[in-house]
């Protein structure tokens, strides 16, 4: 049985470390095959060319530089939904605060410290911290994958008529939605129609001040937004603007930056939505697990950079994997070579995702160093493995 040695940066889940099998090796060497890591920054991290697999311990991959690694043909892989009910948790509270201005009166009431008649004090200040319920007012969810979908859940059994949209909806997760959301195609109607908007998306080049100040502009006068997603999603000098005039009447973030700080009616929470012992478990149990199949057998699951293909146990004499470029003619390459070499296919799996590809073939004969090298010298392709 092959042995693969395995890097851990920042602390990872006991739990799914001793899921561990006995040929995963945990070594603090710099040429580890796989790589478990939570938050900690990667981009000026210098991969080894034995490195074929990275795993965060999360949902967000804003930390791993994933073209780099695309272009090394490592693998990386996320945990989505591990710590899903976590971030619901946060959100609900986030919603919470938004209505209620509880911080603001905790922060009033530790004045009264050391003065008299403060039970005269509190009823005659607590007028400053009313704050409307949010049963009966109208939630919109923007992202319904794991997360936003516990959102909408919640926000359904508390009494709220929820707007759902989703930029990237996938089919499972619109058959999985709650038909008591109020699905929109465009993002337009839930500034429109809601009081309280809430962001579950992820933050990359198409997402980036995804609530723009034409979304806000067109909101109703006094909406709330949640944004316990990630950073970014926000056009911040607009939502200035907002808060300043009256047009967005609180803002909560859960990252936040030297500009959120400044920001007027603005509660910034020190990144906590995934900060439980449950979702830190449940999220390394799941890159733990993700490993041990790419690695073991050359399954792809929840990937970020590379498709999702699973061929099962090798029942055949080898598997060959190749990680390469979305190009044409790329299988018809990589058949010729092996019909060259006289090498019959079993099976064959080939998917695609955004600019990169994978290709999996179980073959009945025995494999050597010339067929990868002549594999390796395709124009496009960036690893080929030999799993027996």
């Amino acid at each position: 049985m092959k042995n693969y040695t395995i890097k851990i940066i920042n602390n990872i889940s006991k739990k799914a470390l001793n899921l561990l099998a006995d040929n995963f090796l945990i070594e603090e060497e710099n040429e580890p095959v796989g790589i478990l890591v939570r938050s900690a920054e990667m981009h000026d991290y210098d991969f080894s060319p034995k490195t074929l697999y990275v795993g965060r311990a999360g949902a967000g991959v804003n930390n791993i530089p994933i073209e780099k690694c695309s272009e090394k043909g490592i693998v990386v892989c996320n945990a989505p939904g591990g710590n899903a009910n976590a971030v619901k948790e946060l959100t609900l509270m986030a919603l919470l605060l938004a209505s209620r201005k509880v911080v603001e009166g905790i922060e009033w009431t530790k004045t009264l410290k050391g003065q008299d008649g403060i039970d005269k004090l509190v009823e005659t200040g607590k007028k400053e911290f009313v704050g409307p319920e949010l049963y009966g007012k109208k939630l919109g969810v923007i992202g319904l994958g794991a997360t936003g979908q516990l959102v909408a859940e919640t926000g359904i059994n508390m009494g709220m008529q929820v707007y759902g949209h989703d930029p990237f909806i996938s089919l499972k997760n619109a058959l999985h939605l709650n038909s008591k959301v109020n699905y929109v195609t465009e993002v337009r109607d839930i500034f429109k129609n809601c009081d309280y908007v809430t962001i579950h998306i992820p933050k990359t080049k198409d997402t980036e001040n995804f609530i723009n100040r034409e979304l806000i502009n067109i909101a109703k006068d006094g909406i709330r937004i949640i944004n316990i997603a990630r950073g970014g999603l926000v056009d911040i000098e607009a939502l200035r603007e907002a808060l300043e005039s009256g047009k967005v009447a609180k803002y909560i973030v859960d990252f936040p930056d030297k500009e959120s700080l400044e920001l007027p009616n603005t509660i910034n929470i020190p990144h906590l939505g995934a900060s439980t012992p449950e979702s830190e478990e449940n999220s390394a149990v799941m890159v733990v697990n993700e490993m041990m199949e790419y690695l073991s057998f050359g399954n792809i699951k929840n990937s970020v950079n590379f498709p999702d293909c699973d061929m099962g146990v090798c029942n055949s004499v080898n598997r060959i994997t190749v990680n390469h470029r979305n190009i044409p003619n790329m299988i018809g390459q990589i058949t010729a070579i092996l019909a060259e070499e006289g090498i019959n296919i079993a099976n064959l799996l080939n998917r695609h995702k955004g600019d990169w590809a994978y290709t999996m073939i179980d073959i009945d004969s025995e494999v050597n160093e010339g067929l990868k090298e002549k594999l390796n010298g395709i124009d496009g392709v960036v690893r080929v493995r030999f799993m027996k």
